[in-house]
């Protein structure tokens, strides 16, 4: 069944605006997955936050031209599902993990800022943090001087009570 001259349009609008919103763009060939695995891989994805859809290839060039994902139109052959997140590492985790499970999903190409990534780099970038992490360790990071300070502070005072105890012992020792 083919899609209507403004059924395509749509399509190409939709993934045009996730593409404008996106950090990361991946682009996976299917081909051999059962409809069991590609719905659990499209539930993993919303989960997720990542904008997962099988378009035509034609169109998502379409989508892709003028955009800083341009480079990956050379890619797009064969049956491929495309990934598009504003999460970098989450894009990469989700396809990576799923490809370990899933030897017939397999990460043809993607690109971050503008520039194609190696299937190694896509590795790399899947082995990272996610977000929530990365700023739960940021947050961490920038409380540590504080808290370090405030028990420096709360060391002067507690070391005189122990020092006033310690006397008071001593003397209840001598009478």
């Amino acid at each position: 069944m083919s899609l209507s001259l403004e059924d395509k349009k749509a399509v190409v609008a939709e993934v045009s605006k996730q593409l404008k919103d996106a950090q990361a763009a991946m682009v996976a060939e299917y081909r051999g997955l059962t409809v069991e695995q590609m719905t659990k891989l499209r539930r993993k994805a919303h989960e997720n936050n990542v904008y997962l859809r099988v378009v035509k290839n034609t169109l998502a060039r379409r989508a892709v031209a003028g955009s800083q994902y341009e480079c990956l139109s050379d890619s797009m052959v064969g049956p491929l599902a495309y990934a598009i997140s504003s999460d970098p590492v989450a894009v990469a985790k989700l396809l990576a993990d799923f490809a370990k499970d899933n030897e017939h999903l397999k990460i043809k190409a993607a690109a971050m800022g503008g520039k194609l990534m190696s299937p190694a780099q896509v590795q790399a970038l899947a082995k990272l943090p996610g977000r929530e992490q990365l700023l739960a360790i940021l947050l961490g990071t920038m409380q540590a001087p504080i808290a370090n300070f405030v028990r420096t502070l709360n060391e002067v005072p507690s070391k005189f009570v122990r020092t006033l105890a310690a006397v008071r012992d001593a003397k209840q020792a001598a009478a």
